[in-house]
This record gives structure tokens, C-alpha cells and sequence, in this order.
């Protein structure tokens, strides 16, 4: 799934030159520049980038998984009956009707303006994912919010380790010397804007899940009743039911529970 959404896709567009640009400079004007010698400098070679391929893995999960789309009907549908009809395969009760969709929706399913479809427990539409953050793909979004975080904390720590104490194999042309404090002030920027940012946005999403409600929820204050559920649960909901060291790894998609009402709902 890839929307045609041009500010989506200056973002991607822009999430990659920051990426690249943070390899770029790590490489040729930190690890070459002051641990071209030492083994130290090839583990933080294979490290960083390594962390960069995660990144761009969950990215690239997130940008082009459905978030879990509701399947538009063939025909024109009857609605009279969402309140009286039990033989379509699910419960609709609690169900409601998407105007612009033509279709039932099951609970927590929202539409979304941009995609123009309904997203089974729609968080938000994301420009940066040029995606919507649903129930199948919240899992790679908040993968990469952590890898841009942990790539902007090691970029600082990286910048700032270069620059103590001595460094005997930095070049002493003059240039040089220039060229690595302004990519080496550029990348500080960049690594702190861009951490603080997405640090911002995992709270918030990590609140949002503990919570039980979705930022849509929280705006149009129409989250329905649900009962407790420990945090295990509300983290297997998101993302799956692997073990939790494998959360961080952009594998397997999830499946969530309405999506499996849909399978047995022929619309």
C-alpha cells in the first residue's frame, strides 16, 4: 500500500537524506578521520549502520503495510438492517457505517482522509510514514521510532567522543579540519532535533497503547468501554504474540482482532 500523497512523500524523501547524510558523515568524517586504526572504530562501523538497515527495514514495513484497511463492498449495500441482522458472520452492534466508504466498520475503525478508506484501530496518518498508523503496522511504526532515536543518541555520542581528547591520525590541513566541524555541528543538529522528536512521538504513542485508546479516540472522545487488560496484553495487541525480544525485529505483521472479524464478514 502507497499513498499518493506528496507532502508523505517529501517526507520519505526527507527521512532518507537524513539518514544518509548521518552514514555519510559518521563514516568519512568520524570513524575514517579518528578510529581508522583501531578495532573500536570498525565495531561503531558495523554498529551504526547495522542500526541503519533495522531503521530503514521498519520504515519500509511501515510505509508499505496495509495498516488495515477496510474492504470496500462490491455492491450498493442495504444498511436498514446494521441493528436487526445477525447472519452476516459477526456481530454488528456495535458496528457503524462510513458514509464516504459505503460500508459497515467494525469498532475502533476510523476514516482517514487522506488514504480515503477506513483503518481498523487508526491511530493517526502519519506524513513521515506517508502511511496510516493502524492495527497492522503500529508495530513497524514505533520499530522505527525507536532506531531514529537510538541512531540520533549514538550520532551525539560518536560526535562528542571524536572531539575529546587528542586524535593522532586527524588530518592537519586546514580544509579538512573545517570540513569536519561543519558536518560534525550539522549532524548534532539533525541528531538532536530528530531525537527529540521522535522521543516525543514514542511516549505518546507507548501512552496511547497502555491506554488503551487511540489518538483519534482521544480527540473525538469516542473510545468505547473496554475492560482491563494487563500491559502485556495491550503490547501483544500491537505487536503480536512473538516473544518480546523479537518486537524489535520488522518480521512478521500483526493481526489483530477486528481484522479477523473481517475474513469471515463478505461484504
Amino acid at each position: 500500500m502507497f499513498v499518493k500523497d506528496p507532502c508523505g512523500i517529501a517526507c520519505i524523501i526527507v527521512t532518507y537524506s537524513a539518514i544518509f547524510y548521518a552514514d555519510y558523515v559518521v563514516v568519512k568524517w568520524i570513524i575514517l578521520q579518528t578510529m581508522i586504526n583501531s578495532l573500536w572504530g570498525a565495531f561503531n562501523l558495523l554498529t551504526f549502520n547495522a542500526i541503519i538497515f533495522l531503521l530503514c527495514m521498519s520504515h519500509i514495513r511501515a510505509v508499505l503495510t496495509d495498516p488495515g484497511t477496510i474492504p470496500l463492498p462490491e455492491n450498493r449495500m442495504d444498511f436498514s438492517d446494521i441493528h436487526s441482522n445477525t447472519d452476516l458472520g459477526c456481530d454488528l452492534v456495535n458496528w457503524t457505517i462510513c458514509t464516504r466508504c459505503e460500508t459497515y466498520r467494525p469498532p475502533r475503525a476510523h476514516h482517514c482522509r487522506i488514504c480515503k478508506r477506513c483503518i481498523l484501530r487508526m491511530d493517526h496518518h502519519c506524513p513521515w510514514i506517508n502511511n496510516c498508523v493502524g492495527e497492522r503496522n503500529q508495530k513497524f511504526f514505533l520499530q522505527f521510532l525507536i532506531y531514529v532515536g537510538a541512531l540520533a543518541g549514538y550520532s551525539v555520542i560518536l560526535v562528542v567522543s571524536s572531539w575529546l581528547g587528542e586524535c593522532s591520525t586527524c588530518s592537519d590541513d586546514i580544509i579538512i579540519k573545517q570540513s569536519r566541524i561543519m558536518h560534525s555541528v550539522i549532524l548534532m543538529l539533525e541528531s538532536t532535533l530528530f531525537g527529540m522528536f521522535v522521543m516525543a512521538i514514542f511516549i505518546d504513542q507507548m501512552q496511547a497503547i497502555l491506554g488503551d485508546e487511540t489518538a483519534v479516540e482521544q480527540i473525538t472522545h469516542q473510545g468505547p468501554y473496554r475492560p482491563y487488560k494487563s500491559m502485556m496484553a495491550l503490547m501483544t495487541e500491537v505487536c503480536g504474540n512473538d516473544h518480546p525480544l523479537l518486537w524489535l525485529f520488522p518480521c512478521s505483521s500483526v493481526r489483530g482482532r477486528y481484522e479477523e472479524n473481517l475474513l469471515n464478514y463478505e461484504v
